[in-house]
């Protein structure tokens, strides 16, 4: 008995530059839109981590009813007092706290609750102003560093210059207690 072979045994060279066509038109298109994909969901990330700061060092003044520092990104900001000082200049967006314990803490008793956020890295970096330097006191209101008055403002503005559209993500605290995020398009540096 005798099979019958048929004359289509795979594909032609037009078949294939055809499918090969098709492949890079959509590899064209996808790629930018996961690029600006991920840069979104990158400043998204690192906005989630500042806000996460700032609400454990708001919870760590009220439960140790002690100071708590959100660090801001110069010497200046931070100040010069113990908790200014443990933040220095390398600590943006850590979080310490002054407890007098110099057992189980640094000689001058300031424990570190967090260190720096770590989403901002990579495709996000921060935008000029740099990152405020915020202190909680035990009843959990902040302050700018230095002053009596609960901070209202930003405390800080992550960026992408691979977005050209909500670009943005600021982070601001308002009366002292109210942390919020909201979206934004400008230059970034």
């Amino acid at each position: 008995m005798r099979l019958a072979v048929s004359g289509n045994r795979g594909f032609t060279l037009v078949e294939l530059m055809v499918a090969v066509a098709i492949a890079a038109i959509l590899l064209t298109l996808a790629v930018p839109s996961f690029t600006r994909l991920t840069a979104s969901n990158a400043l998204t990330t690192a906005s989630n981590d500042i806000v996460l700061a700032l609400s454990l060092a708001k919870m760590e003044a009220v439960k140790r009813n002690a100071p708590t520092q959100f660090c801001g990104d110069t010497t200046t900001k931070n100040t010069s007092d113990t908790l200014g000082t443990a933040c220095g200049s390398t600590h943006a967006s850590g979080v310490y706290v002054l407890t007098g314990d110099t057992t189980n803490c640094s000689s001058s008793g300031v424990c570190q609750v967090r260190d720096v956020a770590a989403g901002i890295q990579g495709m996000v970096q921060v935008s000029s102003g740099g990152t405020a330097a915020v202190r909680f006191g035990g009843l959990g209101l902040g302050y700018q560093v230095g002053t009596t008055t609960p901070y209202t403002g930003t405390v800080v503005d992550i960026c992408s210059t691979i977005l050209s559209t909500d670009n943005h993500r600021v982070v601001t605290l308002t009366t002292g207690s109210i942390i919020s995020t909201s979206t934004a398009t400008g230059a970034c540096p």
